[in-house]
C-alpha cells in the first residue's frame, strides 16, 4: 500500500482520512502506511501538513500513536538536523506548537515507550526554538524515569545529557 501511495501521493489525504477515524482498528494499518511513506518521502505529506497537525491528537490506540510520533520525530529531525529548506517553508510555528502539545500529551500520557521515545527526540529538537521546552522535558523525564522500564531510562537518560549539553553555555 505504501507503494501505492509514493507512486500516486494524491492518495495521502485518503489515507489520511482513514488513520484520523481513529476508533477504527483498521486506522491503524493507515497510519502504518503513512509511517512508510515519510520515511521514505517526507514531502508527500507537506500539502497536508494543517490536516495531519489538526488531527495528531485525537489518536489514541497504540498502534496507531506509535507511527503518528515517528512521522512527527521524522518532521522534527527533517526541520532542525538537516534544516530541510522545503521542510523549513512547509512546518509554520503553529505547526510546530501543535506537534509540541501533542509530544507533551503522548509523554504525559499512559502510552509505551516507542511513541514516548520518539515524543523526547521532537521534544528535544523542538526545545531549541522555544526555551520553554527543556525544562518543561527535563522536569517531566526526571518524574517518570524512577517508575519507567529500561527503554524509557535509556531513552531518558540520553535525552537528558543532551538537554544539559544544548543548555550549557558555550
Amino acid at each position: 500500500m505504501s507503494r501505492v501511495i509514493l507512486n500516486n501521493p494524491s492518495n495521502i489525504s485518503t489515507i489520511m482520512e482513514i488513520a484520523f477515524q481513529v476508533d477504527d482498528p483498521v486506522s491503524c494499518k493507515a497510519c502504518w502506511v503513512l509511517e512508510y511513506t515519510a520515511k521514505e518521502h517526507l514531502s508527500h505529506l507537506f500539502p497536508h501538513m494543517d490536516h495531519f497537525v489538526k488531527n495528531i491528537g485525537k489518536v489514541h490506540l497504540d498502534p496507531a500513536v506509535r507511527p503518528i510520533a515517528k512521522i512527527c520525530e521524522c518532521l522534527m529531525k527533517s526541520y532542525f538536523q538537516s534544516k530541510d529548506k522545503k521542510t523549513c517553508e512547509t512546518l509554520t510555528d503553529q505547526h510546530l506548537e501543535g506537534i509540541t502539545s501533542v509530544c507533551f500529551d503522548w509523554l504525559i500520557g499512559d502510552h509505551k515507550v516507542a511513541a514516548q521515545a520518539y515524543s523526547m527526540t521532537s521534544l528535544l529538537l523542538l526545545g531549541r526554538t522555544f526555551d520553554w521546552i527543556h525544562p518543561e522535558l527535563r522536569m517531566i523525564l526526571e518524574q517518570k524515569y524512577q517508575n519507567g522500564s529500561a527503554a524509557y531510562k535509556a531513552r531518558a537518560r540520553m535525552t537528558l545529557a543532551k538537554i544539559k549539553c544544548d543548555t550549557t553555555p558555550k
